[in-house]
């Protein structure tokens, strides 16, 4: 549908024609395997660890319609998507490139299951070129990074990292959860594969684990590969819910855009509360970048993700946290709910202290997931919240 907007494009794009049966749906196809046909190798057998069903193939087609790739994969989960296309082009004696400050999760992998597995792991500065081309050798594999950064909301120079690493002929991952297609879409500006743990806005209704992967034909044949073989599918009732929930993301992320700025400019310069981090603010270090990338040319917002650090001890943080009316006190983002936590507790507890300070995560740090709710409702509880601690 190259002629309609992304808007439409997630409605209608990827649907099977004629539907199946006249169904407007597609329906959820609840069986393990699908008669065998002449010639089709391994990879291409119907079998749903292989992701070759008609959910699967849905999905897909969706995916690379609002991302403009040429071909997608869904996986179990967004660390299924994220781990299998590190190790698709990454193996022993190889090293992988990534950006500091990344999700707890994915630290812990780079950390720990990397180098078990003999990868190396250099991590620079996503602002400083010199740095990059300082930490590249000839066993560099692949570039990794985050569109914006969890949980301090930054945003690099990511134009110039998929320039970079096309220029040294590495291939650059980044996951895009965050920002969402709505935002910002990785392959237009030069990055090889988008990432994404479609348990958030993709799905959007915190009712599954999922994830995907989306690229050229060719790279995403070889993480496909990879999943095939480690077995990270996802299920066809999962996809149906995945597929179903992609329909609305326009509509959920551009409201959830537009809330997260809203309730980041009524924190800002509040009492008790040092610092906001969202990439909407004029304040925010990244503001300038975020604005061209994000608005100007992808037509979107800022995102619907913004942390907040408390002017006051873990304790006085924790009183604000349950203080709220609105959020849930829970991990994981993206869904219609406002949901709020302390990253030190959940996204990076995994870390030393001393790591999380050294990534700007201080203790007193609450991140924000932007729900639905009415903005206005938000605003004024978080406010009176932020009264209780003083």
């Amino acid at each position: 549908m190259p002629d309609h907007t992304l808007d439409t494009r997630l409605v209608h794009a990827g649907e099977p024609w004629p539907r199946v049966e006249g169904a407007v749906v597609t329906p959820v196809f609840q069986t393990a395997m699908y008669l065998s046909r002449p010639g089709e190798a391994y990879h291409e057998q119907g079998y749903i660890r292989l992701s070759t069903t008609p959910n699967h193939r849905v999905l897909a087609d969706k995916l690379c319609a609002i991302e403009g790739g040429e071909a997608a994969i869904t996986t179990s989960s967004g660390m299924a998507a994220l781990t299998s296309a590190i190790l698709a082009f990454a193996g022993s004696g190889d090293r992988v490139m990534t950006q500091r400050a990344l999700y707890g999760g994915t630290h812990g992998f780079f950390e720990s299951e990397l180098k078990a597995f003999g990868i190396g792991v250099d991590a620079v500065d996503p602002n400083d070129p010199a740095d990059w081309k300082r930490k590249l050798t000839p066993r560099t594999r692949v570039l990794y990074c985050e569109t914006i950064t969890n949980p301090t909301m930054a945003v690099g120079d990511l134009p110039g990292l998929a320039a970079f690493a096309m220029e040294n002929e590495l291939v650059s991952i980044i996951d895009n959860t965050f920002a969402t297609p709505i935002n910002f879409r990785p392959i237009e500006h030069g990055f090889d594969i988008s990432v994404h743990s479609a348990t958030k806005y993709l799905n959007g209704h915190t009712d599954i684990v999922a994830g995907c992967a989306i690229g050229s034909e060719e790279h995403i044949a070889r993480v496909k590969h990879r999943v095939d073989h480690l077995g990270g599918c996802l299920d066809p009732h999962a996809a149906f819910l995945l597929h179903r929930g992609m329909r609305t993301l326009a509509l959920r992320v551009g409201r959830q855009n537009e809330s997260a700025l809203a309730l980041a400019r009524a924190l800002e310069g509040r009492s008790r509360v040092a610092t906001v981090n969202y990439p909407g603010l004029e304040s925010h270090a990244d503001h300038v970048r975020a604005r061209r990338l994000f608005v100007e040319q992808s037509g979107g917002g800022f995102g619907g993700m913004l942390s907040i650090e408390i002017d006051g001890s873990v304790e006085d943080t924790m009183a604000f946290i349950a203080a709220l009316s609105i959020p849930l006190k829970a991990p994981s983002l993206g869904g219609v709910e406002t949901l709020v936590g302390r990253p030190a507790a959940t996204s990076h507890a995994a870390l030393e202290p001393n790591e999380r300070r050294a990534l700007g995560i201080p203790d007193t740090m609450v991140r924000i997931s932007t729900g639905i709710e009415d903005v206005e409702d938000l605003k004024a509880d978080f406010v009176q919240a932020l009264e209780r601690i003083g």
